[in-house]
């Protein structure tokens, strides 16, 4: 079941969702209903040019834990050769923004203007991150997400040279991990994420992390 979401800020049950996941439309982007949509592990989806919001939460959920993150043999070597620098949360702006026109043209682009306001306030609040990667002054590449307790929920990466996102990945991994972290939610799998060592867990499992302080 689909359900429509009124001007309260409250979900259904995502157990009466769809079971590919999806399980409201409507609502907004406001800090509170979006906190309190990832707190329950729920992500909008809002194809702009339909007008749209969607809300997402599949019971399998498709993560990676900070410990288990795969680093390829050639991944080390590209990482040994140092010829990228990473940062977290110095361009917020400039890595949101280059996520959405990098995805512009594509069918159900998500990242207009008003995604990237909403996860901009979230970031002036400290409850929306990025990382960075560097050639020289020029930004190369980099991810953002949600931050809540001790998971981060990853929303969208770039990458304007070859093995840039994967850079910002494992550093974002290590970071976190150093700081406590214990989740990295990918919301969807792809073989990108699954060979850097993402996998499912159950939604009940996922709740556990979401739930400790």
């Amino acid at each position: 079941m689909v359900f429509q979401l009124t001007d309260e800020i409250s979900f259904p049950d995502p157990h009466y969702g769809e079971p590919d996941g999806f399980l409201a439309v409507g609502g907004d982007l406001s800090i509170d209903r979006l906190i309190l949509a990832y707190s329950n592990g729920i992500f909008p989806w809002y194809a702009f040019r339909e007008g749209v919001i969607q809300w997402w939460c599949p019971m399998e959920r498709f993560v990676i834990f900070p410990d288990e993150i795969h680093i390829s043999h050639s991944m080390r070597t590209f990482i040994r050769k140092g010829e990228y620098d990473l940062s977290v949360n110095q361009a917020f702006h400039e890595v949101i923004r280059a996520c959405g026109e990098q995805r512009m043209n594509m069918e159900g682009a998500w990242l207009g203007e008003d995604m990237i306001a909403a996860y901009t306030r979230l970031h002036e609040q400290n409850f929306a991150a990025s990382v960075e990667v560097w050639e020289g002054e020029r930004l190369v590449g980099g991810l953002y997400g949600v931050t809540l307790g001790r998971c981060f929920f990853g929303e969208s990466m770039f990458s304007l040279v070859p093995n840039a996102s994967k850079l910002a990945l494992i550093y974002l991994a290590q970071v976190f991990r150093e700081n406590g972290g214990e989740l990295i939610d990918c919301q969807f799998e792809t073989p990108h994420l699954k060979s850097m060592g993402g996998r499912y867990i159950s939604y009940e499992e996922y709740m556990e992390y979401l739930r400790k302080d």
